[in-house]
């Protein structure tokens, strides 16, 4: 199927689409479906629409100007007026082309973030707190609601591992690219002679499912329940409520012991642990789709090294994309929305490269 031909239908079916709802569905599982397709459809179809309309009149202009008999006033007129849409025209095709790329049927998820100290001891979970609360800021300037189910800190401002669920419009599309290993390079408070140290911590961004989305056989599961405790490992808690659920078809293990009630740590740890599955199954599948690319925004590894923070220089710089910024003030306070949309736009550029 040609391009053309593939604009087209797209066209057609919205239209059909929209006739559907129009004249009324009785089922409400069917309304909702069409309902659902019509708007999925819509910007592709007006987008589809305004380039037909820009060609159109495209043709129309250049028609007067060939005309003999037009006024040459209104010829001059016309044209500006070619020029213009002549600088429309590949935008609109651009827009149209990235909206006709396969989408992530994820992105509109919610998501959870677990982040961990790695190298580096006491600095990486420091560093870890650090870019805590730089995806909290972030969440806050995107009015996403960010709750932290699990943290085992160090007693001293640092972070050994957390977990959080984040939750609104457009989430993971957002976050999935901040997965991988983040470098740290800077002089730590301790140190009196002044030198860099580097040490790094792992981020993990997973799409948030629902039960119906992965299901668990209770003979698949092994729950343990053991005593909570804090820094230092002493005992937080005089009950048994902490939880670790460990998956023995994958070997994926999740401990939970934030809540003082055994049964919410379970169930906070079910939804880590569906989230996991659900990962791990989405990284396979991403690994077997990506193994012919010549060129890809990382595997969603969590070895891969993504991003060094060079405190000294004021620097970050993304490995992937080969980019750097001098402005790690503003992207430790939140603002990484520069970062995200050269990694979207990317992504979107080897896609396109794919279809092409």
């Amino acid at each position: 199927m040609t391009l053309q031909s593939k604009l087209n239908q797209v066209l057609k079916n919205y239209q059909d689409l929209g006739d559907q709802l129009m004249k009324g569905v009785d089922d409400t599982k069917e309304y909702l479906r069409l309902s659902r397709e019509y708007s999925d459809l819509k910007e592709l179809a007006e987008s589809i629409s305004s380039l037909k309309e820009t060609q159109a009149e495209l043709v129309e202009l250049e028609a007067l100007i060939n005309d003999p008999d037009s006024d040459q006033d209104i010829k001059d007129m016309a044209q500006g007026d070619i020029e213009n849409l002549k600088l429309l025209i590949p935008k609109l095709e651009k827009e149209i082309q990235t909206l006709l790329l396969p989408k992530d049927k994820d992105d509109d998820r919610n998501a959870i973030m677990e982040i961990r100290a790695g190298t580096g001891g006491d600095e990486a979970a420091l560093f870890a707190a650090d870019l805590l609360r730089m995806y909290q800021r972030y969440a806050e300037k995107q009015r996403w609601k960010f709750e932290i189910m699990d943290m085992s800190d160090t007693g001293i401002g640092g972070i050994k591992e957390v977990s959080a669920t984040i939750s609104g419009k457009g989430v993971f599309s957002k976050l999935k690219y901040e997965s991988g290993v983040h470098r740290v390079q800077r002089v730590p408070a301790t140190e009196s002679s002044g030198r860099i140290h580097t040490s790094a911590a792992t981020v993990a961004v997973l799409p948030e499912v629902e039960d119906i989305d992965v299901q668990l056989e209770e003979k698949d599961l092994r729950i343990d329940v053991f005593r909570s405790s804090g820094p230092g490992g002493q005992s937080v808690n005089t009950t048994d409520s902490a939880v670790r659920i460990t998956h023995i078809p994958t070997g994926i293990v999740v401990s939970q012991q934030d809540e003082k009630s055994q049964h919410k740590n379970k169930a906070k740890a079910l939804k880590i642990l569906r989230a996991r599955i659900y990962d791990a199954e989405r990284q396979r599948q991403e690994l077997e789709r990506s193994k012919d690319r010549k060129s890809q925004v990382g595997t969603g590894d969590r070895s891969e090294r993504i991003r060094t923070y060079n405190y000294p220089q004021g620097r970050i710089t993304d490995h992937r994309i080969n980019l750097t910024l001098y402005r790690l003030d503003q992207v430790l306070e939140g603002e990484i929305d520069e970062l995200v949309d050269a990694l979207t736009s990317n992504a979107q550029a080897a896609s396109l490269a794919e279809i092409n």
